[in-house]
């Protein structure tokens, strides 16, 4: 259109971009008359035009959506004096995890459109930031995601979330998948105590008539890694696990071929530490899901302390398998190849270390109580660690090793090739937490947090409010590049680091318990957040003593229960 303006006039424009679905026998003007056949049925698209005519109907359509904002995001707020973390905390860290969980990864436009679906794990882990926004949505979503499992345990690594049907030109065989659907489910249960979900019947691979209680697949997700175990006693990596492209039963020598899709070499002994992690942390969570639900899923006091038992016992032989065969020393352990060799060894020239069992064997409690904790973070930080996050591995590798597959075919410092992965900082940062680094927890998730290196955007080159899925690392030839922006996880397990480990707030089974892991620099600050129908206000003060008081009485540990009749907002003071 041309519009002239004359000196001092002034006019508003509305433009609009959609997108409608009609049905099939809805899709023409009118299918009968031979002169309209081929013309589009635009009443839908008229029908949204008049909703958004003028200038007045847009602004209330604008307020509606900010006041929707503005609700959704009291569920959890902060005020701590830091305008970066609260701008982060309140909006960006949130707002992303609505945007992943409704767009899995598609909206990087990198991984997008019908082919590549939704990635199993990824949804899985979306719903860790998000279930405190929408728990009915979070809900549905599980069991989208638990149709898609199968009857084994194991799971499609990807699927078509309107058809719920497994996408098999990626197939399964990623053995850390299963895991993730209890992470999920323990993280809702969590959230709103809604025990009913455990007794939903759904079903197997999507088909009729295989459905089963959802407990039933939670059980059937944790007997899977306990029945894939290697001659170490630590599971079976299978295809791959977290990272795609540590392929150790490919063995491609061949162009083009998929690594994620090929098993050239499955000798049936490539093993897994970080899964070893996972099962020592979403085995003990489904434990306490039994011990805390079990009987109000119909499960009997001994059925429930027969499971309970054999799995805890399983999750202390994998811990011990971790402590001794996955451990290097000073850090722990990548994997074991199809030779049953060690990956990520100080034995080996390149990739001696790895991020991620440092962060799931440490989240998961092991080596807190005989100092391999420590020491692995002290290791992290000291060589995967420069000024713009923690590298996935260290040193890069510089040829191609068919052993180890896609993982050393990148260029030094990029991806998967020590490049400093966003996705998997936060798991540093909460382990940090949780062994009581609080420094350097906070300096974890600050270093590659949006806001704050905003300064340093002519190097990042990404939006300064979302993650991307990485950064180019200290062995990049553009080490701080951004790539990929949104295509990532990231935001979910930061929400969870900054929300339930930095700040403290954390939902149980039970209550909501309460422990900050923050720098010296914040010594006051007031965290809103809304559990279970109940409005808590949490000031939090520091005095170098952890206490936690309810109304003005002290309590014993750090536990805020649930006030049986919820009718107002509980006050909370806090000192660390």
């Amino acid at each position: 259109m041309r519009l002239e303006l004359q000196p001092g006039e002034t006019a508003s424009l509305v433009f609009m971009l959609g997108y409608i679905e009609v049905a099939k026998d809805q899709k023409w003007e009118d299918p009968n008359d031979p002169a309209k056949v081929g013309i589009i049925n635009k009443k839908p698209a008229h029908e949204l035009f008049r909703r958004f005519a003028t200038v007045e109907q847009v602004e209330a359509a604008l307020k509606e959506l900010n006041s929707y904002w503005s609700e959704l995001l009291t569920t959890y707020s902060v005020d701590s004096g830091d305008e970066k973390l609260d701008r982060m905390v309140n909006i960006w860290h949130q707002y992303q995890c609505m945007v992943t969980f409704n767009m899995s990864r598609s909206a990087s436009y990198y991984e997008s459109g019908m082919g590549r679906g939704m990635g199993f794990r990824d949804s899985n882990q979306d719903l860790l930031g998000f279930v405190h926004l929408i728990p009915e949505r979070a809900r549905e979503r599980i069991i989208d995601i638990a149709s898609t499992q199968m009857e084994d345990g194991s799971a499609w690594h990807q699927y078509q979330p309107l058809t719920k049907k497994g996408n098999a030109d990626i197939g399964g065989g990623f053995n850390d998948d299963p895991l993730w659907l209890v992470a999920g489910v323990y993280a809702y249960l969590a959230e709103t105590g809604d025990v009913s979900i455990l007794t939903e019947p759904v079903p197997f691979n999507n088909v009729e008539g295989s459905e089963q209680p959802l407990l039933e697949h939670l059980r059937r997700s944790v007997n899977f890694t306990i029945t894939h175990k290697g001659p170490h006693g630590i599971p079976l990596i299978g295809r791959a696990d977290w990272n795609d492209c540590l392929n150790l039963n490919c063995f491609s020598d061949t162009p083009g071929e998929s690594f994620q899709t090929v098993e050239n070499n499955d000798t049936g002994v490539a093993e897994s530490v970080f899964i070893g992690g996972m099962f020592v942390l979403y085995g003990s969570q489904y434990a306490d899901i039994l011990e805390h639900y079990g009987r109000l899923a119909g499960m009997s006091d001994a059925e429930i302390a027969s499971e309970a038992a054999n799995v805890r016992a399983e999750i202390g032989q994998v811990s011990k398998a971790v402590k001794t065969a996955g451990w290097n020393g000073e850090w722990f352990v990548r994997a074991y190849d199809a030779y049953s060799r060690k990956v990520g060894t100080h034995e080996d020239t390149e990739g001696q270390i790895y991020i991620e069992p440092q962060g799931m064997c440490v989240m998961a409690g092991i080596g807190l109580d005989d100092g391999k904790a420590q020491q692995a973070l002290k290791s992290v930080k000291e060589r995967l660690t420069c000024d713009w996050g923690t590298a996935i591995l260290s040193p890069t590798y510089s040829t191609y090793r068919i052993e180890l597959g896609e993982i050393s075919s990148y260029p030094r410092g990029y991806k998967e090739n020590g490049g400093i992965f966003c996705h998997n900082n936060p798991w540093i940062s909460i382990a940090n937490a949780i062994a009581g680094n609080d420094d350097e927890a906070f300096a974890v998730y600050q270093r590659n947090c949006p806001a704050y290196v905003e300064d340093k955007s002519d190097v990042r080159k990404v939006e300064p409010y979302v993650y991307c899925q990485r950064v180019a690392g200290p062995e990049a030839a553009t080490p701080g590049e951004g790539k990929n922006s949104w295509l990532t996880g990231t935001a979910a397990w930061t929400f969870v680091d900054v929300s339930q480990y930095l700040l403290g707030v954390r939902p149980t089974l039970d209550d909501l318990a309460i422990e900050p892991h923050l720098p010296e620099r914040f010594d006051q600050l007031t965290v809103t957040r809304v559990f279970r129908g109940v409005t808590y206000r949490i000031a939090m003060k520091r005095t170098g003593e952890r206490t936690v008081s309810v109304d003005g009485k002290l309590l014993d540990g750090d536990i805020a229960p649930v006030p049986s009749d919820g009718a107002k907002p509980v006050e909370v003071a806090v000192t660390f």
